[in-house]
């Protein structure tokens, strides 16, 4: 199936083309077309597989079809969990309508000045894509207009619920318009019982589309546990960081402090590398970001919230360096890796009190991984063996396993 024959109109062919686009994905192919026909959507998919085209494309449609030149008002608003994604979808957004006259967005969260924003949701802007908190913020003062809105998406919406933004999502929802015809769009890579109560909050009925297993780890990626004492946690890091495939590495610690602390520590050891949580101005997230796309920064240390969003080509190896507590938050974490078919390597460092979180992560994904430890730093209490329940991910046909400085358990 080609993009041609969805049904699109030929500015954004035109646009696709112009982007590299050669054929829809899986979830663009179940997606779209049931859009264009005006459905309310539900869709869950890994990530990285092309979830934001899923939905901006038929809301393009729709918004040129009916345009009128005369004037700008909110007629799309997307919802997202962090400033990093908003950034995203509203580049993905500009580009796939370049081709399409009089249609304009922007984008709308905290860190930044109000004044921009303000002018955005008055009459500057057709399409807006907003965090919760701050557009709730501009609900309070009074600058928002939401009588003409046609579609709604709640992108990533198990991530802004896990953040805590349901009363503001849901307060928003009850803010727009109920007599309008309003498309609804619901886009998460798992489907919870929260994220399912939300739909039907949003929406009356809808089209459900679910690519691959929930919350399964994207295809291409190789998997790896590093059993190792937390006090040498970081001395292995480095020694992975220096033979690791060619390529960006995004590394993940639990909390901010820690995050900027392993970044500091990789750099004394010779290792450029830059941390990047909700603590940073947004002028210097966005600096670190583009540093990181452009390839002048090859390591990133980062918190779950601030990765979220982030999607950047050749990230070539993810390492778990403090276990998630949430299996959910592993899939998130990997799928950052592997992205459009490529492959990646995912590899979590292990110490002894993070034994069962790894145990629950391979039971939640249904395969167990592969120890392999790094010669003179092994654990000084022997691992547990794989369990028996799942079998042992697989390998794929390409590996782009680290083999030097590793040893197999």
């Amino acid at each position: 199936m080609t993009f041609d024959s969805l049904g699109l109109r030929p500015e954004l062919l035109r646009a696709l083309d112009a982007e590299g686009y050669e054929e829809p994905t899986p979830i663009q192919r179940e997606t779209i077309p049931l859009a264009l026909q005006g459905r309310d959507i539900v869709g869950s998919a890994q990530t990285g597989t092309g979830k934001t085209a899923a939905f901006v494309l038929p809301i393009l449609q729709r918004l040129a079809a009916g345009h009128d030149e005369s004037g700008h008002v909110v007629r799309a608003l997307i919802l997202v969990p962090t400033r990093e994604l908003a950034e995203q979808v509203l580049e993905r957004t500009t580009a796939y309508g370049q081709f399409l006259r009089g249609l304009s967005a922007a984008a709308v969260y905290g860190g930044v000045r109000f004044d921009p924003q303000t002018r955005a949701l008055s009459g500057g802007a057709d399409i807006i894509v907003a965090t919760p908190g701050r557009l709730l913020d501009h609900m309070r003062r009074g600058h928002v207009d939401f009588s003409h809105v046609e579609a709604l998406v709640l992108d990533e919406a198990d991530r802004m619920l896990d953040m805590g933004f349901a009363p503001d999502v849901y307060r928003i929802i009850d803010a727009l318009p109920r007599d309008r015809q309003r498309q609804t769009f619901l886009f998460s890579a798992t489907i919870s019982i929260d994220v399912d109560s939300l739909a039907r909050r949003a929406m009356a009925g809808h089209a459900s589309v679910e690519i691959g297993r929930r919350a399964a780890p994207a295809e291409g990626i190789e998997h790896g546990v590093i059993p190792v004492d937390k006090a040498h946690k970081r001395e292995a890091l480095a020694r992975l960081l220096s033979v690791r495939p060619e390529g960006r590495a995004l590394i993940f610690t639990r909390t901010k402090w820690g995050a900027d602390a392993l970044a500091r520590y990789l750099a004394r050891d010779g290792v450029p590398a830059r941390a990047i949580h909700g603590d940073y101005a947004q002028a210097q997230r966005t600096k670190t970001l583009d540093n990181f796309r452009s390839g002048d920064l090859e390591v990133l240390v980062a918190t779950d919230v601030a990765a979220r969003g982030i999607d950047v080509e050749n990230i070539t190896l993810v390492v778990n360096f403090d276990v998630p507590n949430d299996p959910e938050i592993y899939v998130h974490r990997t799928g950052r890796t592997a992205r459009a078919g490529a492959l990646g390597l995912a590899l979590t460092l292990m110490s002894p009190d993070e034994w069962l979180l790894v145990a629950d992560i391979e039971k939640f994904v249904g395969r167990s991984f592969p120890r392999e430890t790094v010669p003179g730093l092994e654990p000084s209490v022997e691992p547990p063996p794989f369990r028996t329940a799942v079998p042992e991910a697989p390998r794929p046909e390409r590996s782009i396993r680290i083999r030097r400085g590793l040893r197999r358990r």
